[in-house]
């Protein structure tokens, strides 16, 4: 996404179009790479409302011409995309005689919430307060799940869990009083991902200050806006996006592994010399969603906002910096000695 996005920006800048623009007239109708039509695509939606939230329109097209006082400003943008991806998972749901529920899956929480709304698709499905949905996961000796990446857990393992919630409704029916169990799995129809390319969407939009001097870049604001499907928690969904537009600050101005040239390990392996953004890094941050159904990524219509709100920082901000300074930085990431 760094090189193509950028290419873009070089694009439009060349032919004299706006960036937003070029790539509106450029929105294809299918995947052109797999020749078959989208799922679902919102991406020209999230170009409009990030373009006017953002206030793109006060935007100078001319390069070296923003300023604050002695500062160069840039505003730059970029689109995001990433694969909806889903993989094979299992599920068992538990009703116990008091109305409450279990839930066993062998997934994992790295930091998301995946406890908190796993819990919401159970009590939705076996329509119980969310108080009386217990969900365990971490084991390995429950139900199988794909690991934790790849933007693929809520589809994955929420689809099982789902799966799992309509069994065990069908045979609490026949319950006499015992704890009733539902196991079931979950995987995307062969045929569906035949069909339809998958993505979520998004477009990033960037504010710089460059110091003229001294070459330090400044982020100073930073817009997502994204087009994933449906929003189980929507709280925990712009988290993850605040998230992994910090990490794209990262990718863009600091992070950097450096390797000894006579072993090739990483002499900078550690949190001393290993420049990640901190809390002054961090500028004003705005994450937000368009409203986007799915009917064929998978029964619950969700997407994943994992890597997504990441891909499209990076190339925005060296968008960014190019109409600041005129110069268009082609690694990450961009330094003082770039812009000198």
């Amino acid at each position: 996404m760094f090189a193509l996005e950028c290419a873009v920006d070089e694009l439009a800048h060349a032919l004299g179009i706006d960036p937003v623009e070029l790539r509106r007239r450029n929105e294809p109708r299918i995947d052109e790479g797999d020749d078959k039509p989208f799922s679902s695509r919102a991406l020209p939606e999230c170009y409009r409302i990030g373009a006017e939230r953002f206030g793109w329109s006060r935007r100078d097209p001319r390069v070296r011409c923003m300023r604050d006082g002695r500062l160069l400003l840039g505003m730059g943008m970029a689109s995001a995309t990433y694969p909806a991806h889903q993989g094979a998972a299992s599920a068992l749901v538990r009703l116990l005689p008091d109305g409450a529920a279990e839930v066993e899956v062998a997934a994992s929480d790295m930091g998301p919430g995946t406890y908190t709304s796993m819990t919401q698709i159970a009590a939705d499905a076996l329509s119980l307060p969310v108080t009386r949905v217990r969900v365990r996961i971490g084991q390995s000796d429950f139900p199988p799940a794909p690991p934790h990446g790849g933007s693929m857990t809520m589809a994955s393992v929420g689809s099982a869990i789902r799966a799992a919630c309509v069994a065990a409704r069908e045979q609490s029916t026949r319950s006499d009083g015992r704890p009733v169990e539902g196991r079931a799995s979950a995987q995307r129809d062969p045929e569906l991902a035949r069909r339809y390319s998958m993505h979520s969407f998004g477009a990033v939009f960037a504010e710089v200050a460059v110091d003229p001097d001294l070459g330090t870049v400044r982020v100073r604001r930073a817009l997502g806006v994204y087009a994933v499907g449906r929003l189980v928690n929507p709280r925990l969904a712009h988290s993850q996006c605040v998230g992994g537009m910090v990490g794209g600050i990262g990718m863009a101005l600091m992070e950097r592994t450096m390797l000894d040239a006579r072993d090739g390990r990483p002499v900078n392996a550690h949190m001393a010399d290993y420049l990640v953004p901190v809390n002054l890094d961090v500028p004003e941050l705005e994450a937000c969603f368009v409203e986007e159904n799915d009917p064929h990524v998978n029964p619950l219509g969700v997407k994943g906002v994992g890597e997504i709100a990441l891909v499209g920082v990076a190339p925005a901000i060296a968008n960014a910096v190019f109409h600041a300074t005129g110069r268009r930085v082609r690694e990450l990431p961009i330094r003082m000695e770039d812009l000198l």
